[in-house]
């Protein structure tokens, strides 16, 4: 794993270096003062906190994470971004797809506000944003867990004590495209820190078949469920599975589902 690592870190130097533009970001990053990081390839901006941002959005819109897992993204595609975050992906999705639909979920309030804020820096007008979250459906509401930077808060308790919560809206998949009129959605694309498995087994068959193509950060040691879980479960659904286990963290990885 350490070699994986060492050599994930290093190739990801030229990778930051060739596609930020406004290199001026990395020191003020580096001090944790937020600012405006501008990419080169694709044309982006995006306000960000701290180097996760950056980090984030090196993934997201330099590697192509949730593409080179799948496929490339297509314009007139229904996309949803369930874990939207700062808008790395959702500003992505709809800049790569002008004529594409975008639902995006983002229950923190600080990182929901950095969403709107990055659509605006954009001038993206095909998106429909939500400060919300989405699980099982079994509650309205549930509670974040504040653990460590935004972008890894939880909406479910946390494995170890947390020093903070905040109370947030929630839904789940079925009302999603019950609420959107949706018979399908071409690309789903999951990052909640864990609650992918309440998520998607919470979820009925009928919505499920209309995913055609789901993409997730899976979490391991989270729940008592593992991408394991996850990978038979959607073959036993009919899709084709996907893994690429993360070269840094072994808890961690993308599953790529297709129909």
């Amino acid at each position: 794993m350490w070699f994986s690592a060492l050599s994930y870190y290093l190739s990801s130097i030229p990778a930051l270096l060739q596609g930020v533009k406004n290199w001026s970001a990395f020191p003020a990053l580096a001090a944790r003062r937020p600012t405006v990081v501008e990419l080169r390839r694709p044309a982006l901006r995006f306000h960000v906190r701290n180097l996760m941002d950056l980090w984030i959005i090196k993934e997201t819109c330099l590697d192509r994470d949730y593409e080179t897992i799948g496929e490339e993204l297509q314009d007139g595609w229904i996309v949803l971004d369930i874990g939207a975050g700062l808008g790395d992906f959702t500003v992505y999705a709809a800049k790569s797809g002008p004529h594409s639909r975008i639902y995006a979920f983002e229950p923190f309030p600080g990182s929901y506000a950095l969403l709107q804020a990055n659509l605006k820096l954009n001038a993206v007008d095909n998106v429909q944003t939500f400060p919300c979250a989405v699980s099982d459906g079994r509650s309205a509401r549930l509670t974040l867990a504040l653990t460590g930077e935004a972008v890894q808060h939880r909406a479910m308790p946390a494995s170890a004590p947390v020093a903070a919560t905040v109370d947030v809206p929630c839904t789940s998949l079925d009302r999603v495209l019950a609420d959107a009129a949706l018979s399908r959605c071409d690309f789903l694309k999951i990052d909640v820190e864990g609650a992918e498995y309440s998520i998607l087994l919470g979820a009925s068959d009928e919505v499920l078949f209309a995913f055609r193509r789901v993409c997730l950060e899976y979490h391991d040691g989270v729940t008592p469920h593992s991408h394991a879980d996850l990978v038979r479960f959607f073959q036993d659904k009919g899709y084709q599975v996907r893994t690429r286990p993360n070269p840094v963290h072994g808890h961690l990885g993308l599953l790529y589902a297709w129909r």
